[in-house]
């Protein structure tokens, strides 16, 4: 249950208590603000490789190199004060030519350019005043050959500096400490050729590295290159898989850039080489709230754009940045928030254990919302995320709970005896879970024991954009790993309810963030009806468990494992009801055992049931135990758990209500 004022919690159990609600659109996607990029530049310059970078006073500094037919020359450029009216299209040439590939990164007024040239050398051009002025270049080191085809560097918060480059299959990094280059160390990794890098630094080194597995496998991974942070200085994290494509497939992964404003974001390209062959850039970012060790990134999404060397990332102020040699493009980088509160007319609000929707009505009788998504109504549109919070006018004014969020899927004008409304009809996170579809396979622990079920859970739901967390566990849920496989064109819902069958645990959904319950018959009652909280209506229903005799089969090492579970009162009430399960993952009695129990506890909550209809409590949550007091039904403190709830708020019949859907503890 979601904490309450004292203010408000005494104000939900009064007879005659007044309703507020607080209704708000904002220009969110997976509770990250939702770019909308425009583009400011569209110049002739060949797409090739090129960097980006922001100094300290927001001036937009780009590298690029030119095509090898052209001897493959580095040029820069400084826009002082980028904005819709800059002009994008003069480029100095530096006088060095034969590079290889260039990067770029900054810290205050110093901007260095880097790149690689096909005799070896990594050189250097340093400015210390914001890009306006340039030291001579700088020879940095050599690289062992010319395969260089990943090319990154970032700054510390101190000066010091650390550049990463890529030549065949080793990452090679080679720090700048106090002014000193240091002797470059490669990493401690298997892979395949390596083809593109993406840096950033804090705490530690942030990287994304686009290259094949030691199998011949395309893949887009995450890595750490640790300072002390989450990881240990000069050591290595292990590489977290983003994106895959096999051996002999049409798909492949280069050039990512990365860059960090409310939350990791990237870009990187996917190029397809069957028919209707494309080179385009996608977008992904890590899921609010985790960090970037956890590798936990939303489903990468295509940008508009037919590109073969990607899209750098920055940003400064307001705005974040992308780049290509012939294109510029600026994203305003604020929440935008649209307080709906004093236009609602109605909203009815259902949860359940599989779906959540939310149904707003809005006066419109000025016209006032006759052209959603244009004008001063620009954040209200389709994808939107619109945020209910149901509360009540209190003693210190008027209060609510912050509820969740919901994204918007339609919406309709209506008049009716004369009366113009819009009726806003939003979805949360379970229908965005049914929506995400994997484009590849996905395997877990097929050789090595390295993902516990709640690890898989945590990888898939950030696919669909939603955070994992806790608020009871299991040991089977963390101590769990089985091989699991995730096959292409499965869909979210599907999978995660393929995972929740293995363990006794239970997930519902708020806005961006998903939560584990571990339900047990012991939990405690977090609130209570019947009592100061009046029941206006309940009906309590009791059946027999569906099944109450649970046989699960496991593989011990090619022997069979046979383990029972019983529920003895309703197999003595009933005699038996016979249900099988079988999983090869099961190695040993006890988690056979236990998956036999999991399915027990299902069927005992499931075999107690009812409904009420209560005034509204704004901190109510699915899997909530309460408790209920109600003399004419037998019930005194009876513990029930939540699960489902539908709140209806109609002021014009004057109606603010809530029904819980109970079960079993």
């Amino acid at each position: 249950m979601r904490q309450l004022t004292s203010t408000l919690l005494a104000a939900q159990k009064q007879a005659a208590a007044v309703p507020f609600v607080k209704v708000v659109a904002s220009n969110k996607i997976s509770g990250l603000v939702r770019y909308d990029w425009s583009r400011l530049y569209t110049g002739a310059e060949d797409d090739y490789y090129h960097a980006l970078a922001m100094p300290g006073d927001g001036s937009l500094i780009r590298a690029r190199v030119t095509l090898p037919a052209d001897s493959r020359k580095l040029y820069r450029q400084r826009v002082a004060s980028p904005g819709g009216g800059s002009d994008y299209s003069q480029w100095t040439y530096t006088g060095q030519y034969n590079a290889v590939v260039a990067a770029a990164a900054s810290l205050g007024a110093e901007v260095s350019i880097f790149w690689t040239n096909t005799s070896r050398e990594i050189r250097r051009i340093k400015s210390t005043d914001y890009g306006v002025s340039w030291f001579s270049p700088e020879l940095i080191d050599y690289t062992p050959t010319t395969a260089i085809y990943g090319l990154a560097a970032a700054y510390k918060t101190n000066g010091d500096l650390a550049i990463f480059f890529a030549d065949q299959a080793t990452l090679y990094v080679k720090k700048n400490v106090g002014g000193q280059w240091q002797t470059r160390a490669p990493w401690n990794k298997t892979t395949g050729n390596l083809s593109g890098l993406a840096a950033l630094y804090d705490d530690d080194w942030y990287l994304l590295v686009t290259g094949r597995d030691s199998a011949g496998n395309f893949k887009l991974w995450s890595l750490v290159y640790g300072d002390g942070g989450e990881v240990a200085a000069g050591s290595w994290s292990a590489l977290r898989e983003l994106a895959s494509a096999p051996s002999g497939g049409s798909f492949e992964y280069r050039q990512p850039y990365l860059d960090r404003t409310d939350a990791f974001r990237c870009f990187f390209i996917e190029a397809f080489t069957g028919n209707e062959a494309y080179s385009r850039p996608f977008w992904s970012h890590a899921v609010p709230g985790t960090s970037f060790l956890d590798g936990i990134w939303r489903e990468p999404v295509p940008f508009n754009l037919a590109s073969a060397y990607g899209l750098a990332m920055a940003h400064h102020g307001d705005y974040g940045w992308l780049t290509s040699p012939g294109g510029v493009w600026r994203a305003p980088l604020a929440t935008q928030n649209l307080d709906l509160t004093a236009d609602v007319m109605s909203v009815r609000q259902e949860l359940d254990e599989k779906a959540g929707t939310l149904t707003v009505e809005l006066n419109n009788e000025d016209g006032k919302y006759a052209a959603p998504g244009q004008g001063d109504l620009a954040v209200l549109d389709i994808g939107c995320q619109v945020e209910f919070s149901p509360g009540y006018v209190t003693s210190a004014g008027s209060e609510w709970s912050d509820g969740p969020g919901f994204y918007l899927e339609s919406y309709e004008h209506s008049s009716i005896n004369g009366q113009a409304g819009l009726v806003l009809q939003s979805r949360d996170g379970w229908a965005a879970l049914g929506e995400w579809q994997a484009r590849q396979q996905f395997r877990w622990n097929k050789t090595t024991a390295d993902f516990s079920v709640k690890s898989i859970i945590a990888f898939i739901l950030g696919r669909a954009g939603l955070k994992l967390e806790v608020k009871s566990e299991s040991a089977v849920i963390t101590g769990f790993y089985p091989d699991f496989t995730v096959h292409p064109g499965d869909d979210g819902r599907t999978v995660i309810a393929r995972l929740l069958s293995l363990v006794p645990d239970l997930l519902f959904i708020e806005g961006n963030r998903a939560y584990i319950v571990n339900p047990l018959s012991s939990d405690s009652s977090v609130y209570s009806y019947g009592g100061a909280h009046i029941i206006r209506e309940a009906r309590y229903h009791r059946a027999a468990m569906g099944k109450n005799r649970v046989q699960v089969e496991g593989d011990a090492s090619g022997a069979l494992i046979l383990a029972d579970s019983f529920s003895w009162n309703e197999i003595d009430r009933q005699y038996d009801r016979l249900g099988r399960a079988g999983d090869k993952n099961l190695g040993t009695v006890a988690q056979a055992r236990d998956r036999g129990m999991a399915v027990l506890r299902e069927m005992e909550i499931r075999a107690l049931g009812g409904t009420m209809i209560i005034p509204v409590n704004c901190g109510q949550q699915l899997y909530d135990v309460i408790d209920i007091t109600d003399a004419t039904a037998g019930l005194d403190v009876a513990k029930r758990r939540v699960l489902g709830l539908v709140l209806v708020y109609q002021p014009r019949r004057g109606e603010y209500s809530q029904r819980l859907s109970l079960g079993g503890v």
